[in-house]
């Protein structure tokens, strides 16, 4: 078969692999129809993930069809169409039967990671009972690949964990795919403003058709003032940072209201400066989480009933095997106006 291999920070290829086999009687072996790339592909291509093995098939996201099923598997069968979960559960281990999934002992997220991922005709799913969800009859599957991993990371590491609440003022700092989903479903709990802050004006035109309140670009180095002038100089109730870079997190501890949450959801690869000099009085919060997939079901009921529009997350399409220059254009996002893109294999 053929897939995009990791080859060390910066280096890839479209290349031919052994198709994958069944290892364990909990695995399930399917045949990719749609994949996407991640931000986080981009953080392993930089090196901020250094676990990651050179000769990896990347991706953890993405809908197919059961190709073959371990002897142990009972709740798929050979032809099902199936959306595979970013995060594998064993749902047997400590931390499984916490809903903490993403700690799985022997799952996590490791696909694209530990082990080979979705970019690729097929991929290997362990724990596939607890890993992959049926897809409804007549469902889009376009969307549905935005619950592989971006709508619940989104909502779990953002909006659970920031604690939005009705009439709350929040900031998403980070305008891609990963806070864009965090502003869809912080809508599921009407707060009162959402500031969106990016230096890409046409990502913060988006944000305000997605339903923010505000935007903010942040490129000129005054949006701490203008998150201020917001908010009568109090702050946000909560500041979701979904960039991964020191001065994204650091803008999160300036605009954070007494009292208020600040959400992680980026890929940190470098090491960032705590404030306690300012924030030590001041009764915030600090979360990090990596998603755990446990709202993937309630997700999956709002997407299909139209509730939420993920399909608007995507901007481009190409064939799996023009992934390079999917790439391309996902890494060039301002350029290319890209959010999510989608890989076609059917």
């Amino acid at each position: 078969m053929k897939a995009l291999v990791y080859h060390g920070p910066g280096n890839k290829s479209w290349e031919e692999k052994p198709k994958p086999t069944i290892l364990e009687p909990t695995d399930v072996i399917v045949r990719i129809t749609k994949t996407t790339i991640c931000g986080t592909d981009l953080h392993i291509l930089k090196g901020d993930v250094p676990e990651v093995a050179e000769g990896r098939i990347l991706g953890h996201e993405g809908v197919g069809i059961v190709a073959e099923t371990g002897a142990a598997v009972s709740n798929f069968k050979k032809g099902d169409r199936v959306l595979i979960s970013c995060i594998t559960a064993c749902s047997k281990c400590s931390y499984c039967k916490r809903g903490m999934y993403s700690h799985c002992v022997n799952g996590g997220w490791i696909l694209g990671h530990l082990i080979d991922g979705t970019q690729a005709e097929y991929v290997r799913i362990p724990y596939a009972d607890s890993s992959l969800y049926p897809i409804p009859e007549g469902s889009d599957e376009d969307a549905l690949v935005m619950l592989s991993d971006i709508l619940p990371t989104g909502f779990e590491c953002g909006v659970l964990n920031g604690k939005v609440q009705p009439g709350s003022t929040i900031a998403i700092v980070g305008a891609g795919p990963i806070g864009l989903a965090a502003l869809l479903t912080a809508q599921f709990y009407t707060p009162s403003a959402i500031i969106m802050m990016d230096p890409d004006d046409n990502r913060l035109a988006i944000a305000r058709q997605f339903g923010a309140t505000h935007t903010i670009n942040n490129r000129l180095g005054n949006g701490i003032e203008k998150v201020m002038a917001l908010t009568a100089n109090t702050g946000v109730d909560t500041a979701i940072e979904a960039v991964g870079i020191p001065a994204t997190f650091e803008l999160c501890e300036s605009i954070i209201a007494p009292g208020g949450t600040i959400a992680n959801i980026g890929v940190h690869g470098k090491s960032v400066d705590l404030h306690l000099e300012t924030l030590w009085s001041k009764n915030i919060t600090i979360t990090t989480r990596l998603v755990d997939t446990v709202t993937t079901p309630m997700l999956l009921k709002t997407v299909t009933a139209k509730k939420i529009d993920a399909k608007k997350l995507i901007t481009h399409y190409f064939r799996l095997d023009d992934i390079l220059n999917a790439y391309d254009t996902f890494q060039h996002a301002a350029s290319q106006k890209a959010l999510k893109v989608i890989l076609n294999n059917s």
